[in-house]
């Protein structure tokens, strides 16, 4: 019969350690013939990580299946209309939006914002082409895209090579929001009256005249530039 070592309380002989004070319980006579497997493997295993080659593989595979599928529905089962047009002309939009991001990282943020430009308009073209409604595709909806374009490009130009500053690029962004509701607001205007005219834009190029010229104060003064920081933690 065994005792613990440190509290005195009777062991059984198949103890390892004491169950009151979880001393270890030690044998001198007996010869340890089993090693202990421990409950977790030796060696640390490690998985490769996707490239993203893979993921634009998948994505090409799903979105093309996508349309192919939709595509042989509209044309063997529902044929009422050209549907299949929206799906697949949607599927090749999202395909030029992700797959050069994932392939080929070093093309230029700018030369992408104007692909991704061209792949929307080709998508309106088509919905404008089943519709029979070429009109304000031409008059609303190409200013319109090209404008927001341009101005996304600008926006990422200016956070590349001129200032990366939080409160510079919010000043920008409201800027830029009051140019696209105004070209909005003067495209459906003219393409509604054949002339120019701002309407429900003029109060949104009001209110971002506000806030652009209260960063500008902001940004201008160092005490309120820093006060700004500290509270926004940026």
């Amino acid at each position: 019969m065994a005792y613990c070592v440190n509290c005195g309380v009777k062991l059984e002989e198949t103890l390892t350690k004491c169950p009151l004070c979880n001393t270890p319980v030690y044998h001198p006579q007996e010869e340890k013939t089993e090693k202990k497997v421990p409950p977790y493997p030796s060696e640390r295993g490690t998985v490769e990580k996707v490239k993203r080659t893979d993921l634009a593989i998948l994505l090409i595979v799903l979105f093309g299946s996508t349309a192919v599928g939709c595509g042989l529905l509209n044309l063997f089962v529902y044929k009422g209309s050209l549907w299949s047009l929206y799906v697949i002309g949607a599927c090749l939009v999202f395909l030029v939006f992700s797959i050069p991001i994932m392939v080929y990282r070093k093309l230029p943020y700018i030369l992408m914002v104007l692909i991704d430009g061209c792949a929307v308009l080709f998508y309106l073209a088509l919905v404008a082409w089943v519709n029979h409604g070429m009109d304000w595709y031409v008059q609303i909806a190409v200013p319109v895209i090209l404008l927001g374009t341009v101005l996304v490009a600008v926006l990422l130009y200016v956070y590349q090579h001129v200032s990366r500053s939080i409160l510079f690029t919010a000043m920008v962004v409201v800027i830029e929001m009051a140019v696209f509701c105004a070209g909005i607001d003067l495209s459906v205007y003219y393409y509604l009256h054949e002339k120019f005219c701002l309407t429900w834009s003029a109060a949104v190029v009001v209110c971002a005249a506000i806030i652009a010229v209260s960063l500008i104060t902001v940004m201008r003064i160092s005490r309120l530039r820093e006060e700004v920081r500290r509270r926004m933690h940026i």
